[in-house]
C-alpha cells in the first residue's frame, strides 16, 4: 500500500513537471489558444442572442469575429504606439528621477557619511530602462500574427460549440447524459458569468482611470487606461501597480505633489468602490478564492508565460474552482481554494 502511495505522487510530480515544460515550451501556440477559449465565453451569449433572430450561425460568427478583430486591432494599436511614445519620453522622465534624488540627497546631507550615494545614483542608468521596454514591447508584426491565431482558434471554438449536448447523448445512456449534460450546462454558465462580470468591471474601471487622468492632464492616459484594464484581472497587486505608475508619472510631470496626491486618492477610490462593492454583489461571494491560490497561480503562470501569464492566471484558477466545484468527486478542491 505504502508503495503504490510513493508510485502515484512520484507519477502526479512527474505528470506537473512535464505539464510545466510544455506549458513553457509551447506559449506561442497556447496562449492564443487559451485567449481565444476566454473570449469564446464572452462572446458564445452573442452569437446565441443572433439566434433568437433566426441569423445563421455562420453569419453571427462572421460579424462577431469582425468586431471582435476590430476591438482587439485598435486596443493593439492604441497600446503600441503609446507605449512606443512612453518608452522613447522615458529618458525625460528618468533625468528627473535623477534630479530628485540627487536633491533628497543634498537636503539630507549625506556627505558627512562615509559612503557616498551619490556614486548609486550615477551607476543607475535609468535610460536603460526604456530601451528595455521598447524591445519588450516587440515588434507590431508580430501581435497582428498572434491576433489571427487568436480568431482562428476563436472560429473552430464558436463553430464546435452549441454539439456537445448531441455527442453527450449519443455517448451515454439518457440518464446518465442528462446528469452530464447539467454539470457542463452549470459549469459553462458560471464561467460565462465570471469572465463577463470581470471584464466588464475591468473595462469601466479603465474607462474611468483614462478619464480622471485626462481630467488631470496626465501624459499617457490612455495608455495607463488599457494597463489599468489589463491588470484589473489580476486582484489587488495589479490594482496596485495600475495605481502607482500615474501616480508616478503625475510626480515627474508636475512641479507640486498636490496633482498626484488627489489622484491617488481617486484612483484608490475607484479602485475600492469597483473591486469591494460593485463586483462582489455582480458575481456574488461564491466565486471568492483563497489569497494563497491567486498567489500560487499567479507565481505559477507568470513563471510560465510572464505578464500575459500572470493575467490570465486569476481567470485559468476562477475556472478551475468553477470545474471541481460542479463535479461531486473534485468538490473538495473546490472547497480548498474558496476564501472562506
Amino acid at each position: 500500500m505504502e508503495g503504490n502511495k510513493v508510485v502515484a505522487v512520484s507519477l502526479v510530480i512527474i505528470v506537473i513537471f512535464i505539464s510545466g515544460l510544455v506549458l513553457r515550451l509551447a506559449k506561442p501556440v497556447l496562449f492564443p489558444f487559451f485567449l481565444a477559449i476566454f473570449l469564446s465565453f464572452i462572446l458564445y451569449p452573442i452569437v446565441e442572442f443572433f439566434n433568437q433572430f433566426k441569423i445563421p450561425k455562420a453569419v453571427s460568427i462572421i460579424v462577431i469575429l469582425i468586431l471582435t478583430f476590430m476591438i482587439i486591432y485598435l486596443c493593439g494599436v492604441l497600446l503600441y504606439s503609446s507605449g512606443k511614445t512612453f518608452a522613447s519620453e522615458f529618458p525625460n522622465y528618468g533625468r528627473k528621477i535623477t534630479s530628485n534624488i540627487y536633491s533628497i540627497l543634498e537636503r539630507l546631507e549625506f556627505e558627512r557619511l562615509d559612503w557616498q550615494p551619490e556614486n548609486w545614483v550615477n551607476d543607475l542608468n535609468i535610460n536603460r530602462v526604456g530601451g528595455f521596454m521598447i524591445s519588450s514591447l516587440g515588434t507590431f508584426l508580430s501581435f497582428i500574427s498572434k491576433l489571427f491565431l487568436v480568431l482562428i482558434f476563436l472560429v473552430f471554438i464558436l463553430a464546435g460549440r452549441g454539439h456537445t449536448k448531441d455527442r453527450i447523448l449519443k455517448s451515454f445512456s439518457k440518464k446518465r447524459a442528462g446528469m452530464i449534460i447539467n454539470v457542463i450546462q452549470n459549469i459553462d454558465s458560471q464561467i460565462q458569468k465570471y469572465l463577463a462580470i470581470k471584464t466588464i468591471i475591468s473595462f469601466f474601471t479603465g474607462f474611468f482611470t483614462t478619464i480622471i487622468l485626462l481630467l488631470f492632464g496626465v501624459d499617457f492616459a490612455v495608455l495607463f487606461g488599457l494597463i489599468t484594464f489589463a491588470l484589473n484581472y489580476i486582484p489587488n497587486i495589479g490594482s496596485f501597480i495600475a495605481t502607482v505608475f500615474p501616480v508616478i508619472i503625475a510626480l515627474l510631470q508636475f512641479e507640486t505633489v498636490w496633482p498626484a496626491f488627489w489622484l491617488l486618492l481617486i484612483l484608490i477610490f475607484i479602485q475600492s468602490i469597483m473591486g469591494n462593492f460593485v463586483e462582489p454583489r455582480l458575481m456574488g461571494q461564491g466565486l471568492g478564492l483563497s489569497p494563497l491560490v491567486v498567489l500560487f497561480f499567479l507565481f505559477f503562470w507568470g513563471w510560465l508565460w510572464g505578464i500575459a501569464g500572470m493575467i490570465l492566471a486569476v481567470p485559468i484558477a476562477a475556472i478551475v474552482k468553477i470545474i471541481c466545484t460542479n463535479i461531486p468527486e473534485l468538490r473538495f478542491i473546490g472547497q480548498l481554494m474558496s476564501k472562506t
